[in-house]
């Protein structure tokens, strides 16, 4: 998996390339950006809640359960002095749902690749290429 970041103008705004798509990535107006798309860390919460809710479809899917809509809503909080990053997670499931399913469905919801990324140790390996971009 991949994904490159570029720079749009003199601004903070970038296009993020991954695969076949662009996303456009922005800062809020307040912290100098255009607010054209999301900032980064409100994509730690778009692909939290995104993975989550797929997951969970994907499971349910598989076991042949209709569970109709499916919403996840994610909060959160990133670790300032003395508190952890905080991700609060609401799962919205049908009512009708036997509560075998629903404990089913939130067991693996904690399964999904994002959140096991978060919870788990992450490594970072950082290179500088100095290159001559054209304008």
């Amino acid at each position: 998996m991949q994904a490159t970041a570029r720079r749009s103008e003199h601004t903070l705004r970038h296009a993020v390339q991954v695969r076949g798509h662009e996303i456009v990535v922005d800062e809020t107006r307040q912290a100098g950006g255009t607010d054209e798309g999301p900032d980064p860390q409100e994509l730690l919460a778009v692909s939290l809640a995104s993975c989550t809710a797929i997951t969970m479809e994907m499971y349910a899917n598989r076991k042949g359960w209709d569970i109709g809509e499916v919403e996840v809503d994610v909060s959160y909080s990133p670790a300032e002095r003395g508190t952890p990053t905080r991700f609060d997670l609401t799962l919205r499931l049908p009512d009708d749902l036997s509560d075998e399913q629903v404990e089913r469905l939130r067991v693996i919801a904690a399964k999904c690749p994002v959140h096991r990324t978060l919870d788990g140790e992450v490594m970072f390996n950082e290179h500088v290429e100095r290159v001559h971009l054209a304008a």
